[in-house]
């Protein structure tokens, strides 16, 4: 039974005392938590298809080894000189690979892709796409490979490059991802199962407005311009094409709405014949699953109709647990939780699988006869991520057998599962289960951290600010915590949808650099309200039209939680948070200006007016439909009672959250007198990524120590 952490539990990671001798740098504690401290696990683990061996990497990618669940001593498969030398390329490791079938695998090498079969020691180049492709996309038999160049889409078979489409007007893009990669969207290619025809994405952004950003890596400067379509303005106009590679014609499909509503989720039934495309409304409270003719593009049926008063969001394609059926499982949340719904192609429901009070996260497959698949679920405490199987009777049972952050591998016969997991008390642990339940441990890591002074992490639960909803919560404390002592907070935000910081994972989903910044004689406290991920739809919908209200309602909550200790001093917090944290970080510091003393906000949504149509008018609307809710997120219209101490930082390149944002507040500070801080990271986007980030953190807690003393 998983046991739900309470109020009462208090749950620590902690290192022995006695063995703790090496200081944490902050440059570690930014780069080196997935390297240097990674948990020891099976790196590059895959099970080689219709077989109960697998793979995983030796000497850091260098090697390629192989084992089995009946006999786990390892040996080499192929080394990267074998590879080298079969293909004539020059790899440096094993990491990309791709097995085609049993006997071989691809790799990519810059532009050209080699094939390698490792029972014949034998390699051969499959293909080479331009050194501007992207998208690169292979075939389930992988003897095709589709690709964009500029805006239009190619693909490559039998040694030579073929045209898809050929559009002249660069404002039509085909073949990329469309809607800013909102409703679960990463790609624009989507090959079908035999690899006969393509489909893809096609949105023609003409009428969106161009926004410009600055290359000042050129002399003089460049401007550079994307298409960023803000709330309420021209959106882009989406299709979906498809190509049959035999006769080399395209159809087309456009929604059957209005001409910016979004084509979301596609898949293709087994057999080929039709395509399944989730559309959904501009003002996303309303969604249609539709089936279309691969062949005509014809629209046939609407075959699962959802509404929402406040948005409905797909996120994941139609499922097909069988290759020999069309009939298909559907996520959806409509009973307030994502449950899956067994269809036929008929649109009539077979079965509702799951009733569960817990979020599903994503159908890892089936097994082979198609009478079941496996899915990633948090289960009753939702700081976990645990894998489950449910058949298409409605059978459901839990394959993770502890709680935790678990990522799997199913073998292709569907008989055994691979397990790499890790939680509160465990840096990591990989294991193979077979079908009687019973589990083999491959890797059980040590500690990374045992030598190092660090403190400790407690995980305990609070009721929002609604008086009634637990929330998560995580304090971090330093190694030579003292109880007699009151120490200044540093509150870590995010706030919004689509994110959970709270994990059970080792280290409670923390950052290393957080236990640094306790090590300064900090607590550093962190808090998953109402409106953030992975908790259901009333939990999260909260936000809709009146985002930054039930959140710093509930990082209040936090507060006062954390001003009952006796350790804290309630005088001296301070709060950072990027993006929708940065957004909350500003609104806290101006809505709330008794609460704390510094701030410091990392590409922050300043008003919701310049955000992005897919994301913004999900959670808000149009100011035409919603002028008011606008009007009270503003963090512009506050500038007048700020009093604390106020940094804020944007990348000049971000394309997500545009720098009009920061310099929009910033006028205000201006017109209103008020003295803020601000910094630049010139050409980066969104997040300060590379050696870059240390900066960034380093910029962060020292604003933060220098100002709340």
């Amino acid at each position: 039974m998983i046991r739900k952490i309470t109020l009462a539990l208090s749950l620590f990671v902690a290192v022995s005392a006695s063995a703790q001798t090496q200081t944490l740098t902050l440059e570690q504690g930014v780069l080196q938590q997935f390297r240097q401290f990674r948990a020891d696990g099976m790196l590059g683990f895959q099970w080689i298809p219709n077989t109960s061996n697998y793979v995983f990497f030796g000497e850091g990618g260098r090697k390629l080894m192989t084992a089995s669940q009946a006999n786990q001593t390892a040996s080499e498969l192929v080394t990267l000189a074998d590879l080298n030398k079969a293909t004539g390329a020059d790899f440096k490791g094993f990491f990309g690979i791709v097995f085609k079938n049993s006997d071989a695998f691809i790799l990519a090498s810059g532009t050209k892709y080699y094939e390698y079969n490792f029972k014949t020691k034998s390699g051969k180049m499959l293909a080479e796409i331009p050194a501007e492709a992207e998208n690169a996309t292979w075939n389930e038999d992988h003897n095709g490979i589709a690709f964009t160049e500029a805006n239009n889409l190619y693909f490559w078979k039998d040694g030579a490059k073929k045209a898809v489409t050929s559009e002249s007007n660069k404002g039509i893009v085909s073949g990329a991802s469309i809607a800013r990669n909102e409703f679960g969207i990463n790609g624009g290619i989507f090959w079908s199962p035999k690899g006969n025809l393509l489909a893809f994405y096609q949105k023609d952004e003409t009428e969106v407005a161009d926004y410009p950003l600055l290359d000042i890596n050129e002399t003089p400067g460049k401007l550079v311009n994307i298409k960023y379509p803000m709330i309420g303005q021209k959106s882009e106009k989406p299709k979906v094409g498809i190509y049959n590679i035999a006769s080399g014609k395209s159809v087309f499909i456009s929604p059957k709405g209005a001409s910016d509503d979004y084509l979301t989720n596609l898949s293709w039934t087994p057999d080929e014949k039709f395509v399944l495309v989730a559309e959904v409304n501009r003002a996303q409270n309303n969604m249609h699953l539709n089936l279309y003719d691969a062949n005509s593009g014809a629209f046939v049926r609407t075959l699962v109709e959802e509404k929402s008063e406040a948005w409905t969001e797909p996120e994941h394609a139609a499922f097909f647990p069988s290759a020999k059926s069309n009939n298909f499982v559907w996520e959806s949340e409509t009973d307030g939780f994502n449950n899956f719904y067994y269809y036929s192609i008929d649109g009539k429901l077979i079965k509702k699988l799951t009733s569960n009070k817990f979020m599903a996260r994503e159908i890892i497959g089936s097994n082979p006869a198609g009478t079941e698949f496996y899915f990633k679920a948090t289960g009753p405490n939702p700081t976990n991520m645990l894998v489950y199987k449910v058949d298409l009777k409605g059978k459901q049972t839990l394959l993770t057998k502890d709680e935790g952050v678990h990522n799997v591998a199913i073998s292709t016969d569907g008989t055994l599962v691979f397990d790499e997991y890790s939680n509160h008390s465990t840096p990591g642990k990989s294991l193979i289960w077979d079908k009687s339940g019973k589990a083999k441990t491959l890797v059980e890591s040590a500690n990374k951290y045992k030598d190092v002074i660090m403190g400790t992490s407690e995980v305990k639960t609070i009721k929002a600010a609604d008086g009634k909803t637990d929330l998560y919560t995580r304090l971090i404390k330093p190694s030579n915590f003292d109880a007699n002592k009151k120490y200044p907070v540093l509150v870590y935000v995010y706030g919004g949808p689509h994110a959970q910081l709270v994990t059970n994972s080792y280290l409670d989903g923390a950052n290393l650099w957080m236990f640094w910044m306790a090590e300064q004689g900090y607590l550093v406290f962190t808090v998953d309200g109402r409106g953030s991920d992975n908790r259901g739809v009333a939990f999260e919908s909260v936000i809709h039209g009146r985002v930054g209200v039930n959140e710093i309602d509930d990082q209040l909550a936090g507060v006062n939680y954390l001003k009952s200790l006796p350790y804290v001093d309630g005088n001296r917090l301070a709060v950072h948070g990027w993006s929708f944290g940065g957004f909350m970080t500003t609104s806290l510091m101006l809505r709330k200006p008794d609460v704390f003393k510094v701030g410091v906000a990392g590409g922050p949504v300043t008003d919701w007016k310049y955000y992005e149509v897919m994301y913004g008018e999900r959670y808000m609307d149009t100011p035409a439909e919603n002028q008011k809710g606008f009007d009270e997120a503003s963090t512009l219209n506050y500038v007048k009672d700020l009093k604390g101490k106020l940094l804020l930082i944007h990348g000049t390149s971000d394309d997500v959250v545009v720098m009009q944002q920061n310099f929009a507040l910033i006028k205000k500070f201006v017109e209103a007198n008020k003295q803020v801080d601000f910094f630049a990271y010139p050409m980066h986007k969104h997040n300060v990524i590379g050696r870059d980030r240390v900066h960034l953190m380093q910029k962060v807690l020292d604003y933060v120590i220098e100002n709340n003393k």
